[in-house]
């Protein structure tokens, strides 16, 4: 709300219309311009009259939104959308029958989401279900060396995103732990050694692009020392 005073003195109040206050729109690809042509279609009484005017205002939606060309018949997706703005409340000779409103205001389905989170997370939900399943295995060589395989590929995951090094009772822990207690591992296992030489770095979406320009670049070089 704005005041003002004209040259007289008295206070002239000017209200201001914000979008926010007015009604939603169904359509705002379309703007509001397109709204009021719709309302005015309704109040014309002679239905052939109506029918031409609706056509008009297709055609002014088809240039406000160009980009519906790229649609597959995009004529009758141009008089849905008509319809769509009117409240499919429009009494019109259509080419194409009206849409359901429930066909567009239905709400999606929502996707479930696990509930659970995962108890360690440079681990993944995968290996969570693999100490599960172990649990469940009797006890033996099989599943021993089946906890030292899978003790070696976690080994593997926590140097990649914590650590450069890591005692093997922290993975074994870390394997009780995520079973909840329920998968011991056995006393006296030992990890095979790291290589003095081996690297562990996070995946990144330009590996390998560097050293691809440098292997042939490096073989450029060989050619014209011959």
């Amino acid at each position: 709300m704005l005041e003002e005073k004209n040259m007289e003195g008295n206070e002239n109040t000017i209200r201001l219309e914000y979008n926010t206050e007015r009604e939603k729109l169904a359509m705002p690809e379309y703007g509001r311009n397109v709204l009021k042509m719709v309302e005015q279609l309704k109040e014309i009484e002679d239905r052939d009259k109506r029918t031409e005017q609706a056509r008009a205002v297709v055609k002014v939606m088809e240039l406000l939104n160009p980009q519906v060309h790229t649609q597959e018949n995009y004529e009758q997706k141009l008089w849905d959308h008509l319809f769509m703005i009117s409240g499919y409340d429009l009494d019109v000779d259509a080419p194409y029958p009206m849409p359901e409103e429930e066909a567009f205001t239905t709400k999606p389905v929502t996707i479930p989401m696990k509930g659970e989170k995962i108890k360690a997370a440079h681990y993944g939900r995968n290996i969570e279900k693999i100490i599960d399943l172990l649990c469940d295995q009797p006890d033996g060589e099989v599943k021993t060396e089946t906890i030292r395989s899978l003790a070696i590929y976690m080994r593997t995951q926590y140097l990649i995103w914590n650590k450069d090094s890591v005692a093997d009772e922290t993975i074994f822990a870390d394997i009780e732990k995520i079973s909840g207690g329920r998968l011991k591992v056995p006393e006296g296992l030992n990890l095979s050694k790291l290589s003095a030489d081996a690297s562990f770095s996070r995946p990144s979406m330009g590996m390998g692009v560097g050293q691809k320009k440098n292997n042939r670049k490096n073989g450029r070089n060989k050619g014209k020392k011959r």
